[in-house]
C-alpha cells in the first residue's frame, strides 16, 4: 500500500513537472519563433499548426495500436468503428475542431504581438469564458466565492494589461497597433477555446465515449487534477515571465 501511495505521488509530481514544461517551453518557442531576426520569409503559422496536427494523429494512433495489443487488424477495426460507422458523432466534432484549428492560428498572432508573460496572464481568461459557458450550456451553479474568483482573475489581467509610461515600445513589433492585435487575437481564443471545451464536454456526457476519446481523458484523470493544472499553469507564468526577462528581453515588469 505505502509503494502505492509513493508511485502516485511520484506520478503526481511528474504530471506536474511535464505539464509546467509542456507550458513553458510551448509559448517560449513560439514567441521565440515568431519574433527571430532572421533573413528571408518567416514561416506561416497554419502550417505549424497542420504540422502539429499530424503529429497528434500519429500519437493517437500509436496509442491506440498498443491499446489493441499491437495488432494492425484490431487497430483497423476500431478506426473503422468509431469513425467511418459513426458519421453523426464524428460530424459533431468537426465544430470544435474547426474552432481549435481558428484558436492555435490566433495564438501564433498574439505571441507575435505579445511577450510571452503577458500573453500567459490574458489567456487565463480562458477559464472565465469557461465557467460563462458552462452555466449558459451546461445549466452548471457556480457558487459567491468562484464568482469573486473570476472577478479578481478579470482585475488582473487588466492591471496585465494597463499601459505604463516606463515602457517604450520603440520597434514594429512592441508599437500600440500590434499590441492591440495580439490583444484581440488572445481574447477570441479565450472565448474559442471556453466554448470548444464545453461543447465538448457536453458531446463527452451525451454520447457513448469510444476508446479513442478515452485515451487521453483516462491519463489525465489518472494522474492529475485540475488542482494541478492549476499550480502548472502557475508556475509556467512565472517561469515565462522570468525567461521572458532574463533571457528574451522583450518583457520588464513594472
Amino acid at each position: 500500500a505505502n509503494e502505492d501511495k509513493t508511485m502516485s505521488a511520484n506520478l503526481k509530481y511528474l504530471s506536474l513537472g511535464i505539464l509546467v514544461f509542456q507550458t513553458t517551453s510551448l509559448v517560449l518557442t513560439m514567441r521565440y519563433s515568431r519574433t527571430l531576426k532572421e533573413e528571408g520569409p518567416r514561416y506561416l503559422s497554419s502550417t505549424a499548426v497542420v504540422v502539429a496536427e499530424l503529429l497528434k494523429i500519429m500519437a493517437c494512433i500509436l496509442l491506440v495500436y498498443k491499446d489493441s495489443k499491437c495488432s494492425l487488424r484490431a487497430l483497423n477495426r476500431i478506426l473503422h468503428d468509431e469513425i467511418l460507422n459513426k458519421p453523426m458523432e464524428t460530424l459533431k466534432l468537426a465544430i470544435p475542431s474547426g474552432i481549435y484549428t481558428l484558436q492555435n492560428n490566433l495564438l501564433y498572432v498574439a505571441l507575435s504581438n505579445l511577450d510571452a508573460a503577458t500573453y500567459q496572464v490574458t489567456y487565463q481568461l480562458k477559464i472565465l469564458t469557461t465557467a460563462l459557458f458552462s452555466v449558459s450550456m451546461l445549466s452548471k451553479k457556480l457558487g459567491v466565492y468562484q464568482w469573486l474568483s473570476l472577478v479578481i482573475l478579470m482585475a488582473g489581467v487588466a492591471f496585465v494589461q494597463w499601459p505604463s509610461d516606463s515602457q517604450e515600445f520603440d520597434s514594429k513589433e512592441h508599437s500600440a497597433g500590434s499590441q492591440f492585435v495580439g490583444l484581440m487575437a488572445v481574447l477570441t481564443a479565450c472565448f474559442s477555446s471556453g466554448f470548444a471545451g464545453v461543447y465538448f464536454e457536453k458531446i463527452l456526457k451525451e454520447t457513448k465515449q469510444s476508446t479513442l476519446g478515452g485515451l487521453v481523458i483516462a491519463a489525465v484523470i489518472k494522474y492529475a487534477d485540475n488542482i494541478l493544472k492549476g499550480f502548472a499553469t502557475s508556475l509556467s507564468i512565472i517561469l515565462s515571465t522570468l525567461i521572458s526577462y532574463f533571457w528574451l528581453q522583450d518583457f520588464v515588469p513594472t
